[in-house]
């Protein structure tokens, strides 16, 4: 299939909204990144596509397309159109949105980019899923949100009112303990003698500069 895809663009066809039909969700992830280029962000506006399975790369492309081609949308038909490409947003982005009530249920939440998740705040998050964020609770425990919870402070968490807790104590601090070799009586000998000469030796010193 990616060979025929890769043939059909090749003999200078384009990657409209017709050829992204055929394609489909199904094959969309084959796409390599010149191809995906190829794609008029118009065009998504007439498919209905899913790129959740594909790889990051591809997600950040289709996120970037999704996003102009929908940007004339009113809220909320934005986000239900851009939805399906979030998973390739980056944390500004997801912060914008945190503002914008949009209720994104968890099962969206997970599946985003996890730098950008992890950008953000316990209070951004609750703008994010809105009536969803009880469902947090269900995934505390689980990749990614349990190393979401573990960069939070726990105060913020408690806010949330929804029981999450591993965030990190307010005080906490994270002491390293450096190691000391303790020296042997043979390599102390040698530092015992110049402490033992060192006030002679001043003297001498002392005396030179004064009589010089």
């Amino acid at each position: 299939t990616s060979a025929v895809i890769s043939r059909y663009v090749d003999l200078g066809n384009a990657l409209n909204a017709p050829a992204l039909k055929v394609i489909g969700t199904g094959y969309l992830c084959l796409l390599n990144a010149t191809e995906l280029n190829m794609i008029e962000p118009s065009s998504l506006k007439m498919v209905s596509l899913d790129p959740s399975a594909c790889s990051q790369p591809t997600k950040d492309i289709l996120y970037a397309k999704a996003k102009r081609a929908f940007s004339d949308q009113p809220f909320p038909a934005y986000y239900e159109l851009i939805k399906p490409y979030l998973g390739g947003a980056p944390g500004a982005d997801l912060k914008a949105l945190s503002k914008d009530n949009v209720n994104m249920n968890v099962n969206t939440f997970v599946n985003l980019r996890k730098d950008a998740l992890m950008s953000l705040t316990p209070t951004e998050v609750q703008g994010l899923l809105g009536m969803y964020l009880p469902d947090l609770r269900k995934w505390q425990n689980k990749a990614p949100v349990w190393q979401w919870i573990q960069r939070q402070k726990q105060s913020e968490l408690n806010k949330l009112n929804i029981g999450l807790t591993g965030g990190t104590q307010e005080g906490y601090i994270n002491l390293v303990t450096p190691k000391f070799h303790t020296p042997s009586a043979a390599s102390l000998g040698p530092v015992a003698m110049a402490l033992h000469l060192l006030p002679p030796l001043l003297i001498s010193y002392l005396m030179t500069s004064i009589l010089s």
